[in-house]
């Protein structure tokens, strides 16, 4: 199992391309499912998660390969829709394939899915959406099984959650609703950029999607989708982590491929924080050259500040001057990064959803465990900051959804080693 041995302090400073995005990949390469014949995806980032999907899009009969940094996925023979739980347990996105092959095939059984660890997500969402569109739906051995012999059939439909939105929800309903017959009205669709790339992808394939973007999808029904290439867009999650990496090591990066308008929430923050970002043609400049002042952060649905950059400002405020609190309103138990950040001298103190964060003069560096994705990146930014070396167990969580993220910060002057132990 790797190890990351990460040295600091130290100051980034250069130049980082942004890779495409994970979030938009997943649910893209699940809905060339939709469309017989050979998809071609461009920027598709070379990630565990994204290996994962494509051996699932294999098991189900299709191909999924790389060639020449792009993923081709043809899906004329599949003749499996079956997702297996061997696979299904290493990543939740696995469950965006229920929707497409209910749509084109009229049966699917898929496992319950996995992933991280930060919390309970339920797929009772998708379920009812599927459902309202005409599947049946019933529970067998862990399995999802859903049929829908005679077709989906377009409704009115609400997607709202106890927690807003959802997004792999939202993903499913949509491509699901592509091939329903009639028109589709999702309200309280997830607005996240990602399913906006998800839409726009669809409609290339020739959906006829409208809404984009807002809480309300309109889907007009279609009898058959085409194959397309596709670029997919930049990760907003991967910038706004470097965008932390520039500013809890008072760098300067210079970030490419970075779309600042998926991040407004997140440059609002950094800036009350002490961060200057100034955009640039394909993406932005980040410096910070004062001191890192407290800030109150609250995570919402999109546009709001991402859970998934949660745990990243949490290591940059535990060296702010002054108290910060962080309240998590998507994942109310996303927190295993508490403990380890204050191993390495933090201080914090969870209280509910909330964390209370009392800024402190320097971190120390100490062994952690990275307990999920995001935690990771949180461990690995403070490491950089923090005096002397830390060693960040369990790192395969962090190759789920960053390409060569040490390669990219070790360029900039970060000084950290991979080992396998």
């Amino acid at each position: 199992m790797d190890t990351f041995h990460i040295e600091g302090p130290v100051r980034l400073d250069g130049t980082i391309e942004v890779s495409g995005s994970k979030n938009a990949s997943l649910p893209i390469m699940a809905a060339a499912i939709l469309a017989p014949g050979t998809t071609i995806l461009r920027g598709v980032p070379k990630l565990a998660d994204i290996a994962v999907l494509r051996q699932l899009l294999q098991r189900l009969g299709a191909s999924a390969e790389r060639e020449n940094g792009d993923v081709h996925i043809d899906t004329s023979r599949i003749n499996n829709p079956v997702g297996e739980y061997d696979i299904l347990r290493k990543m939740r996105a696995g469950i965006c394939i229920l929707g497409p092959l209910v749509a084109r095939f009229g049966r699917a059984e898929v496992s319950m899915p996995g992933g991280c660890a930060i919390g309970d997500r339920p797929v009772d969402i998708h379920l009812h959406g599927m459902r309202e569109l005409g599947a049946t739906i019933h529970l067998h051995g862990g399995n999802i099984v859903a049929t829908a012999e005679k077709g989906l059939k377009g409704k009115r439909i609400f997607l709202g959650g106890p927690f807003g939105s959802t997004v792999l929800g939202t993903a499913n309903v949509l491509m699901a609703a592509t091939l329903a017959s009639g028109k589709t009205v999702i309200e309280s669709a997830a607005c996240e950029p990602e399913i906006a790339d998800l839409a726009n992808c669809l409609n290339a394939m020739g959906a006829q999607i409208t809404g984009i973007g807002s809480p309300r999808l309109t889907i007009e029904g279609v009898s058959a989708l085409k194959p397309v290439e596709y670029r997919v867009i930049g990760d907003r999650i991967e910038a706004g982590t470097f965008m932390v990496a520039a500013a809890i090591t008072g760098g300067r990066l210079r970030l490419q491929n970075c779309c600042l308008e998926h991040l407004l929430a997140v440059v609002d923050r950094l800036e009350r924080i002490g961060v200057t970002i100034e955009p640039t043609e394909d993406g932005c400049v980040v410096t910070r050259t004062g001191g890192i002042r407290p800030a109150d952060i609250t995570t919402q649905p999109y546009p709001g500040f991402p859970t998934d950059l949660q745990a990243q400002l949490m290591a940059m405020l535990a060296l702010a001057d002054g108290n910060s609190v962080i309240t998590e309103k998507i994942y109310p138990d996303r927190f295993m990064h508490v403990a380890e950040l204050n191993r390495m001298a933090a201080h914090l103190r969870k209280e509910g959803p909330s964390v209370i964060v009392a800024g402190v003069e320097k971190l120390i560096a100490a062994p952690v465990m990275a307990s999920d994705l995001r935690a990771s990146a949180a461990l690995v930014l403070a490491a950089m900051a923090a005096t002397g070396t830390t060693i960040v167990n369990r790192v395969y969580h962090i190759d789920r959804g960053y390409e060569r993220i040490e390669e990219k910060l070790n360029a900039v002057g970060a000084r950290i080693l991979r080992k396998s132990e």
